[in-house]
C-alpha cells in the first residue's frame, strides 16, 4: 500500500471543511490515552504503597510515619490525588458538565491540596497531638471534597445516559459503600482506604473508557460520513498531522 501524502491528507479536509474535526478527533484520543495511563499508574502506586505493610493493621498513614515510606507517602498522595482529580475534570470538560460553575472545579483543586496536606501533616498522635488532629481533619475534608465533585456528576452522568444507570449506581454503591463496610467490620485499617482509591480509580477508569469512546465514535461518524471508500478514509482517519507540523516548525526553527 502507497504512503498518504500528509499534505495531499490536509488540504482535502480542510477543502471539506473536516480539518477541524480531524483535530479534534486526535486530541481526544490522547487525551483518553493519558487519562487512562496517568490514572494506571496512579492505580498501580496505590496497590504498592497500601501493601507495603499488612492493611488490615495499618493505614495509609500508619505506613507513612510508622515507617521508613514518608517521602513514598508524599509522592502517592500527589500522584494519585492529580490522577484522580484530573481524571475529573477532563471528564466534566467532555461531558460540558455545569460549564460556568466553579465550585466543581474548586472542590478538585482542593480535594488534590488537602489530599498532599493530609501526607506532609504528621501523624504520630503521642508525639504531635496538635497534628494529629489536623492529620485527621484534612483526611476528612478530601473526602468531602472528592464526593462533593464526583458523586452529583456520575449521578447528573447516569440521568443522561440511562443504559449507564445501573452501572454507576452499582459502582457508586460498591466505591463508598464497600469502604463504610470495610471500615465497620476491619476497623481502623488500611483496608478502607485501599477499597476507596482503588475503587474510585477503577470507576474513573470505567467512565473515561466509555465516554471517550462515545465521544470518538460520535466525531467519526461525522468525519467519515460522506466518504466512499471507508478503507482510505480510516486510514485518513489515522492520520497525525499535528506531529508532522511539529516536526516542520522545529526544522523550520533551525
Amino acid at each position: 500500500m502507497n504512503e498518504i501524502d500528509k499534505n495531499a491528507v490536509r488540504e482535502e479536509l480542510d477543502r471539506k471543511n473536516l480539518l477541524g474535526l480531524h483535530r479534534e478527533l486526535t486530541r481526544q484520543r490522547r487525551l483518553r490515552t493519558a487519562v487512562m495511563a496517568t490514572l494506571l499508574i496512579a492505580l498501580l502506586t496505590t496497590v504498592v504503597f497500601g501493601t507495603l505493610e499488612d492493611p488490615f493493621l495499618y493505614t495509609f498513614s500508619n505506613i507513612g510515619n510508622f515507617f521508613d515510606y514518608r517521602v513514598f507517602f508524599i509522592v502517592w498522595s500527589i500522584l494519585a490525588g492529580v490522577a484522580i482529580q484530573a481524571a475529573i475534570l477532563a471528564l466534566f470538560r467532555l461531558e460540558d458538565y455545569l460549564p460556568g460553575r466553579r465550585l466543581k472545579n474548586v472542590l478538585l483543586v482542593l480535594a488534590v491540596v488537602l489530599l498532599v496536606a493530609t501526607a506532609l501533616i504528621p501523624a504520630l498522635k503521642d508525639v504531635y497531638p496538635t497534628w494529629h488532629v489536623l492529620h485527621f481533619v484534612t483526611a476528612i475534608l478530601h473526602a468531602v471534597c472528592v464526593c462533593g465533585a464526583f458523586v452529583p456528576f456520575s449521578l447528573w452522568v447516569s440521568r443522561e445516559n440511562p443504559r449507564l444507570r445501573r452501572i454507576i449506581a452499582g459502582m457508586i454503591a460498591a466505591v463508598w459503600g464497600g469502604s463504610l463496610l470495610a471500615l465497620v467490620f476491619f476497623g481502623k485499617s488500611g483496608l478502607f482506604e485501599m477499597w476507596f482509591y482503588v475503587g474510585m480509580i477503577v470507576f474513573l477508569l470505567y467512565l473515561s473508557l466509555v465516554l471517550f469512546e462515545e465521544k470518538i465514535v460520535k466525531l467519526s461518524v461525522a468525519f467519515l460520513r460522506d466518504e466512499d471508500n471507508l478503507n482510505l478514509a480510516i486510514e485518513k482517519y489515522f492520520v497525525d498531522l499535528e506531529r508532522k507540523n511539529a516536526a516542520k516548525d522545529g526544522s523550520a526553527s533551525k
